[in-house]
């Protein structure tokens, strides 16, 4: 007998036969989501609360290598990275849209192992799955997805309204993801170059490896936020790298910074790996990216509030825009900060 899985093609089922499977036993939980799959548009009310959009786009070869990305990882970690950039904006994302193109290499049920990690994210989370679209590809897979979310009048946190002599606070811990990915590359070409194609061997670094592969978004951090009546003056999430995103913010604000070494918050795990790769920690720390955590400064008069909150790190402060952007050594060195961190059109 054989053990071989049922392999349905796409073109069994058609467009609208594809999303009537994937998309049939989702329900609605948010009053805000009227209506949702299955017309011309999703209707949505606020109830005169601000509403906050993002799209994020991963595409097959640039963003994840399904050699080493599982599908259901892979659909989970296409939602979490955009309610990232809403609770980024201090925002409760509530909604979410899924678009893909896929190729003839994937079955259904691959696809439905694809949406297992979308569902997962939106249960985990607790927003609706709205709406999307599907299309063919003829260079393998891509997610669009866009995130929506609403936040009460005059909470709204952007980037560009940092001021001096503000606490720069991260959640979490930094370079973990890149760790994970740099680990995940390494094993893939010791089995592509090996004649005998030599096993993985990851153990030891399941947290790397998550942190890679099925990223959180910091639903804990904004709530701890409201919880404290605290409302950061800036805010971005940690997708590009700590240097990269901290000078984002700087730069549209108009302003300089000072962060320490030895405030960045780096796990064992991945000092470790990091060690074993020849690999400076720090860099990966500070250039890495997709750690998804947040980062945001918040006014001096908070420190005592914000050391009360769980998992979060003051590394520095906010200077004068003439001042440059610094990162000071643990000799007390002063180093300019380069955005080194991922650039999508390189």
């Amino acid at each position: 007998m054989s053990n071989k899985k049922k392999v349905t093609p796409l073109s069994d089922l058609g467009e609208f036969g594809l999303i009537n499977h994937l998309t049939g036993d989702i329900s609605l939980k948010n009053k805000s989501s009227l209506r949702g799959v299955g017309d011309d548009a999703a209707v949505l009310d606020y109830q005169g609360k601000k509403i906050v959009v993002t799209t994020d786009l991963l595409v097959e070869g640039i963003h994840f290598n399904l050699i080493y990305s599982p599908l259901k990882h892979l659909g989970y970690k296409a939602i979490v990275v955009n309610l990232s950039d809403v609770y980024a904006m201090n925002a409760i994302p509530k909604q979410v849209t899924v678009s893909l193109a896929i190729s003839g290499k994937f079955s259904l049920e691959a696809m439905d192992e694809l949406y297992g990690g979308v569902k997962l994210a939106c249960e985990n989370y607790g927003v609706d799955l709205v709406g999307g679209d599907t299309t063919s590809s003829v260079t393998g897979l891509t997610i669009s997805v866009t995130a929506l979310g609403e936040v009460d009048k005059g909470k709204t946190v952007y980037r560009n309204t940092a001021r001096v002599n503000d606490l720069i606070c991260v959640s979490g811990n930094l370079g973990a993801s890149y760790m994970g990915l740099q680990l995940l590359e390494r094993e893939r070409k010791l089995f592509e170059d090996s004649p005998q194609g030599i096993q993985p061997d990851l153990s030891g670094y399941e947290y790397l490896l998550s942190r890679q592969l099925k990223p959180e978004a910091r639903k804990d951090i904004i709530q701890s936020l409201q919880e404290k009546d605290l409302v950061p003056h800036s805010m971005i999430d940690l997708s590009d790298g700590l240097s990269s995103d901290l000078m984002h913010i700087c730069s549209q604000s108009g302003m300089g910074c000072r962060i320490f070494q030895d405030k960045i918050p780096i796990d064992p795990e991945t000092v470790r790996a990091a060690e074993e790769m020849n690999i400076d920690a720090f860099v990966c720390a500070l250039n890495g990216g997709e750690d998804y955590e947040l980062l945001f400064t918040v006014p001096l008069d908070k420190h005592d509030d914000i050391q009360k909150i769980s998992d979060v790190t003051m590394i520095g402060h906010v200077t004068d825009g003439d001042t440059g952007c610094k990162f000071v050594t643990d000799h007390g060195s002063e180093i300019e900060l380069q955005a080194q961190g991922w650039n999508s059109l390189e």
